[in-house]
């Protein structure tokens, strides 16, 4: 079965940090290029970070830049997001996305993406 799967949500505290895994299975990571995407409560779901399946670019909305890390570890089929510095605002679940497109191919958008993950909730509270 070819999916995509996040992991490592959960109930934070502000400042706090945790760090989410986009794995595939059924399929190779490696020529894809991978998005995380961020739905809050009651608003549309919007691209916070992307690196493409070089890994040579990578890129942040500015809401995040400077806290989120977005890194690929292509030997364990897995993207994953390091986030610093929890804000409620952060709070979502979060989605990962791969796009089948040149090896710069950043999808911070989140148009024609070929697999989306079911997400993972993120609470950031005290």
């Amino acid at each position: 079965q070819l999916q995509l799967v996040e992991s490592g949500g959960g109930l934070v505290q502000p400042g706090g940090s945790l760090r989410l895994s986009c794995a595939a299975s059924g399929f190779t990571l490696d020529y894809y290029g991978v998005g995380w995407f961020r739905q809050a409560p009651g608003k549309e779901r919007l691209g916070v970070s992307c690196i493409s399946s070089s890994g040579g670019s990578t890129n942040y909305a500015a809401s995040v830049k400077g806290r989120f890390t977005i890194s690929r570890d292509n030997a364990k089929n897995t993207v994953y997001l390091q986030i610093n510095s929890l804000k409620p605002e952060d709070t979502g679940v979060y989605y990962c996305a791969a796009v089948r497109r040149h090896s710069y191919y950043c999808p911070l958008l989140g148009y024609g993406m070929d697999y989306w993950g079911k997400g993972t909730l993120v609470t950031v509270s005290s």
